[in-house]
């Protein structure tokens, strides 16, 4: 039988950050840098003078409860309603509250502002997912898994009109941004592994996988296929290549555990980063090979913005046993604003359904 397998970075389906609609790289990076160490200041456990002083700061420059003429209203701290708040005040008055001493004493969190995409958008994403037409389709960058359920019942099908997935999975991962790793499939999951609490030391403060390397189990005829989603830390941002590094050693160790279940394995999604790169490293030597290496490839040989070959940054990869079996492998680039050959309804930026391409693969199981 033949079956496609797919991997699509679809960059959020209904609502995404402001700040990665900031087109300015320098811009869009100070208000992510900024918002990192927001997060990290408020869980401490004691908040010095300085600690308050930086948080209102970062707020005036950055909140959507603050004038547009002095913030880019990109972030945003949730408060619960009652006495256990972190801020007083209004707009450019706001202050840290005399009785917050620390993360123990209010209940609340920041978060990216985010904002509805466009229906273009969602359809030029649709379209993708329609023209690939795979049989397995791992997803990146999806909010949650009803979300995931909706897109695919309420856009895929009843907008386009192409057939809806009978299955789809997501367990939520670690960024607290809305950007998890989840799969459509038209055969059953039958089991899914999670590794969002995965450390390198029991000791350590953070997990090694940014989203989650989720392990699914799908039933092809009787006969188990593992298929392991990733998204590896992104470039922006520090210590970025450190933690792809630990990430791809990880998944290379869970690969080679899956193969002790089954020879079908496949490690697919947004790695962040090019082959040649010591984040890939460790999928490689354990036998890995990637979909666009294959002879029966034919496209561009990367997969973001201009596709070029430093945009290699997507990946379907197969183990020994199903790499034999991959008849042909292509790359669909026509949501891509900057790519050469757009969808109609692709106009720009706003509008398109990625910046990522959408990569599948045929095999003869």
């Amino acid at each position: 039988m033949s079956i496609r397998i797919a991997t699509f970075n679809a960059e959020n389906l209904f609502r995404r950050p402001v700040v990665f609609g900031i087109e300015d790289d320098a811009k869009r990076n100070k208000v992510l840098d900024d918002f990192r160490k927001l997060v990290e200041i408020l869980e401490k456990d004691e908040y010095s003078d300085k600690n308050k002083a930086d948080i209102i700061e970062i707020l005036l420059a950055h909140s959507v409860d603050v004038s547009q003429e002095i913030s880019t209203q990109t972030i945003l701290v949730n408060e619960p309603k009652g006495m256990a708040r972190l801020l007083k005040g209004e707009g450019r008055n706001i202050q840290v509250r005399a009785e917050v001493t620390g993360r123990p004493s209010w209940v609340g969190w920041a978060e990216l502002d985010r904002k509805d995409l466009t229906l273009d958008a969602l359809q030029n994403t649709a379209k993708v997912i329609a023209e690939v037409n795979a049989d397995i389709l791992l997803t990146v960058e999806v909010e949650d898994r009803l979300t995931l359920h909706r897109f695919n019942q309420q856009v895929l099908h009843g907008q386009i009109g192409a057939p809806a997935y009978p299955f789809n999975l997501l367990i939520d991962g670690n960024d607290i941004r809305g950007i998890d790793v989840g799969i459509l499939s038209r055969h059953p999951i039958t089991s899914i592994r999670s590794h969002i609490f995965d450390k390198e030391n029991v000791q350590d403060l953070f997990p090694i996988f940014s989203r989650d390397c989720p392990e699914f189990e799908i039933d092809i005829d009787g006969e188990p296929l593992w298929l392991l989603g990733n998204h590896f830390k992104s470039k922006r941002g520090g210590g970025g290549a450190e933690k792809r590094k630990q990430q791809g050693k990880r998944a290379a160790k869970i690969y080679q555990e899956a193969l002790g279940r089954s020879d079908r394995v496949v490690v697919a999604g947004d790695l962040n980063d090019t082959p040649d790169s010591e984040a890939l490293k460790p999928l490689l030597n354990a036998g890995l090979q990637d979909a666009m290496t294959h002879g029966g490839y034919q496209g561009p040989p990367g997969t973001h913005g201009e596709c070029k070959a430093a945009d290699k940054i997507d990946y379907l990869m197969f183990s020994p046993e199903l790499f034999g079996k991959v008849t042909r492998a292509r790359v669909e680039t026509r949501g891509i604003a900057e790519s050469a050959v757009t969808f109609d309804s692709v106009h720009g930026p706003q509008d398109q359904a990625s910046d990522h391409a959408a990569l599948f693969a045929d095999l003869d199981l």
